[in-house]
């Protein structure tokens, strides 16, 4: 169960059905909040409207893909604080790993991913968010 004192907002954005409903499960079941994306444009206008603790996206998305959907987000000044964490099988990133954090990932975990890593990185980037934010 996560550590945070109540039930963060994780916005997921997966294009793919099944993959997205498997991490909304699982981050569900660890004790968040999920609300969900399947497109960067969709993920983008959602990131506005809930202001959510976490993002946690797929870097190969339609739309805009992850890489720019995290450049936009954090290039304003009303997202910048939120940690994006990506979580990608995409076969380019393998190429350059380094691009992502170029983009401004906070932190990026390769598919698949085991349900505990992925809870432990979530609640650790949204208590470091929240750490900085009341420092």
């Amino acid at each position: 169960m996560s550590a945070l004192p109540e039930r963060p907002v994780v916005l997921l954005v997966e294009d793919d059905r099944d993959g997205r409903l498997l991490f909304a499960e699982w981050l569900q079941q660890s004790g968040f909040r999920v609300e969900q994306a399947h497109n960067g444009f969709q993920a983008l206008e959602r990131a506005f409207d809930l202001m959510p603790d976490a993002i946690l996206t797929d870097l190969h998305i339609p739309g805009i893909d992850g890489y720019e959907l995290t450049r936009r987000l954090k290039a304003d000044s009303r997202t910048q604080h939120i940690p994006i964490l990506a979580v990608t099988g995409y076969a380019p990133f393998t190429n350059d790993p380094s691009r992502a954090d170029r983009a401004g990932c906070d932190a990026i975990l390769t598919k698949p991913c085991l349900p505990d890593v992925l809870e432990s990185t979530l609640t650790a980037l949204i208590a470091q968010a929240r750490e900085r934010r009341t420092a």
